[in-house]
């Protein structure tokens, strides 16, 4: 949505808002000046406050320094798993540094397209003091440097921003800790930077003096774009009188200058905070130099004829100014391209509703949003937002063979836009309107040629959509619709994946008197979800059991068919030693010749006998605590992994295993993590489980495990865990 000439464009921070709404009162001046202090200490010109949804899945930005609100509004909602800078720091709990445009292209390339300006940025998670023992608070903060900053942080700006950070962290902490803990307002806070010192009357007359002596002609803008300031020789040089530009945007006053490149200039010039120049052509036939100067506050601009011999383009076409305010033709490719960066990472159909609400809800102005599409012969929602879930209820299901005005794209692909009530009544006049609006367009989802769906956009005023308008709501209808018909592709077939697997695992595992049992199984945080991993329980008889766990090579269909075949050999052969079912098993997978290879780890459990003989195939060690001690690694000798050696032995090792004992079997999945060595990653679980009370429940520690991988950084690899406890007095679980 186009800025408003003389409308409020959020550089001043909004009046205090009920107490349970967000970030305000104390909490907000508290973060404010330790924003400003951050900002000012390192020198840098834009600072950003992350905090976390009641969910932790989503940050939204609470408050931001430095930055005009058309431009943070896009970043306003990053969820955990984008791949953005605050994001990556929040969610492994590290610093991220990127030191320059080609850097940040390189390393967040959906970073580098939408903004593909010179500056520097460190993002940080907000953690406690570690003596405090309290949980990290889920927050982070983004700071960005102007281009001309060095490649690296200074020790003393490191300091500085580690220092912000513990200050911003404790007080979230301390609000958490008193009950009231501090939340992201509906939108940012926008931050002024502290104002310089008001002239007095003689220095201010002596300012404009200067000012008037300088040739050619010169204006200010804040940093939204906003015309603060500007002289009549500028506003002669441009072609329209001092009235009608101060308190507009140049692109918005001046229809000529309403272009991507002149826009871009303006962008650049706020981000990187660098001076940069470029000519343009008025009506009026001339080229006119615009030079730059930014900082914190705003933007100088100095205009002067060319004098240098050149053609001189023609006048530009006069442009009607709409009497609706709508997207200038930059902001529109920003949205564009914005929209495009982020829906090549959407993967799942959730993941386009949530990029297209956060990036075009507030980007155009409109109030709700709702994504449908076409299923056996009728409408579904496949999300919304700034509607409410019993009214897209009462929608949900509509047949596409009634007149309406969501179906109407399906059948015919145009849209329709309705600038009031009226309009949309005298077209569809059975239409009973229920969402509070007073404006809407419905736009048909296009893929592959053929409709899919509709995109709903309402506003809660009237709006009149110009020709421009239109044409941009139709492009970005359609970027959605490809990334939906993408994305929900992907979910079927995701769906599919999940079905075998859970059909290939046990449904149940078998009661075995005096064996308290739990297992979990959580997929790959990428691709299918779909693996080899697998996990097994199976009854010999009231006192004995055998267990087994395994992890086949791959993530993928044929993964999970020999997973099936590994559980199964496993399962005929057991009762047997576990060396003879290891053995048996590998005879068998070379025999198949799947070309996979699989690790696995075998256990006979013994209750009466009160031991446990267990045996591996290159899997990693078992943990085993005994009642009274902590959980250690049990050293066992390692076999080959089953399917390369038709003719390869493995060794059993037979261990107590009394009352209280607990046996913890797991694949690769729960202990690694990316740049550790897998040794810290198996003693860091063994270390949660000893710190665990031995009366806890199984079922509750395998959650907790399973929770604690599953909090850390992105995975790449499925996990199976199986724990196994001799309960003292029978229970099971």
């Amino acid at each position: 949505m186009r800025n408003v000439p003389g409308r409020d464009q959020g550089a001043e921070q909004p009046e205090p808002a009920d107490p349970a709404e967000g970030v305000e009162g104390a909490d907000q001046r508290a973060l404010g000046a330790a924003l400003l202090e951050v900002c000012a200490a390192t020198g840098a010109s834009i600072g950003m406050l992350y905090l976390p949804d009641p969910t932790r899945r989503v940050l939204r930005l609470a408050m931001t320094l430095g930055l005009a609100r058309e431009l943070a509004l896009p970043w306003s909602r990053v969820p955990i798993d984008d791949a953005i800078p605050v994001a990556d720091a929040v969610r492994d709990g590290r610093f991220v540094w990127l030191g320059g445009r080609e850097e940040t292209a390189r390393r967040y390339p959906r970073l580098g397209l939408v903004l593909p300006y010179d500056f520097a940025l460190a993002a940080a998670p907000l953690v406690p003091d570690p003596v405090s023992g309290a949980e990290p608070t889920g927050a982070g903060l983004v700071l960005l440097w102007p281009g001309s900053h060095a490649p690296y942080l200074t020790d003393k700006e490191r300091v500085a921003v580690d220092s912000a950070c513990g200050r911003l962290a404790n007080h979230l902490r301390r609000a958490a800790e008193a009950g009231h803990p501090v939340r992201p307002p509906a939108q940012p806070v926008m931050l002024r930077p502290p104002p310089p010192p008001t002239p007095g009357p003689a220095e201010a007359a002596a300012a404009m003096a200067f000012i008037r002596r300088l040739p050619g002609g010169n204006c200010a803008l804040d940093l939204n774009g906003t015309i603060t300031f500007i002289t009549a020789e500028a506003a002669e040089l441009l072609g329209a009188p001092v009235s009608r530009l101060r308190g507009a945007l140049p692109w918005e006053a001046l229809p000529w200058m309403d272009t991507p490149v002149i826009e871009d200039h303006y962008r650049a010039a706020v981000i990187s905070r660098v001076p940069r120049s470029f000519t343009a052509a008025p009506p009026i036939g001339r080229y006119l130099r615009f030079d730059l100067y930014p900082d914190n506050t705003g933007i100088s601009v100095r205009i002067t004829p060319v004098t240098a011999d050149e053609p001189v383009p023609p006048p530009a076409a006069p442009t009607a100014t709409p009497a609706e305010p709508s997207p200038s033709r930059a902001t529109a490719l920003y949205q564009l391209m914005h929209l495009a960066a982020a829906l090549t990472e959407a993967v799942h159909a959730r993941d386009v509703v949530d990029q297209a609400a956060d990036l075009l809800v507030p980007a155009l102005g409109a109030q709700a949003l709702a994504l449908l599409v076409a299923e056996e012969q009728r409408l579904r929602i496949v999300g919304f937002r700034g509607y409410t879930a019993e009214l897209m209820a009462r929608y949900d299901g509509i047949p596409l063979g009634i007149h309406t005005a969501s179906t109407h794209g399906l059948r015919t692909g145009k849209p329709l836009f309705f600038a009031s009530a009226d309009e949309l009544a005298a077209a569809f006049p059975a239409v009973v309107i229920g969402d509070g609006m007073a404006a809407w367009t419905f736009l048909p989802l296009i893929a592959s040629g053929r409709p899919i769906g509709t995109l709903i956009l309402a506003y809660a005023r009237p709006h009149t959509f110009a020709p421009g308008e239109r044409a941009v709501l139709t492009s970005l209808a359609g970027l959605i619709a490809q990334a939906l018909d993408r994305a929900r592709l992907y979910d079927a077939t995701h769906q599919l994946a999940h079905s075998l697997q859970t059909g290939l695992l046990p449904r149940a595992l078998p009661h075995v008197p005096h064996l308290e049992v739990a297992a979990s199984y959580l997929p790959a945080a990428h691709g299918l979800d779909i693996g080899g991993d697998f996990y097994d329980l199976i009854r010999i008889d009231d006192t004995t059991a055998a267990a087994a766990i395994g992890d086949v090579q791959g993530h993928n269909v044929n993964a999970a068919a020999l997973m099936g075949q590994v559980r199964t050999a496993v399962h005929a052969g057991a009762g047997a030693p576990p060396e003879e079912v290891l053995a048996r098993t590998n005879r068998l997978l070379t025999d198949l010749e799947p070309g996979l290879f699989t690790s696995c780890v075998y256990a006979h459990i013994d209750l009466a006998g009160h031991t446990v003989r267990l045996a591996s195939a290159g899997h990693p060690p078992p943990l085993l605590r005994h009642a009274g001690g902590p959980a250690k690694m049990l050293n066992l000798p390692p076999g080959l992994l089953l399917g390369i050696d038709p003719d390869a032995s493995y060794t059993a090792v037979e261990i107590p295993f009394e009352p209280g004992t607990l046996l913890t079997l797991y694949t690769d999945g729960l202990v690694e993590v990316p740049g550790e060595d897998l040794e810290d990653g198996i003693a860091a679980v063994a270390a949660r489980i000893t710190a665990t009370h031995e009366g806890h429940p199984v079922r509750t520690l395998a959650d907790d495990l399973i929770g604690q991988a599953r909090g850390g950084t992105a995975r790449t690899d499925d996990i199976a865990l199986l724990l196994l406890r001799f309960a003292r007095e029978g229970r099971h679980t």
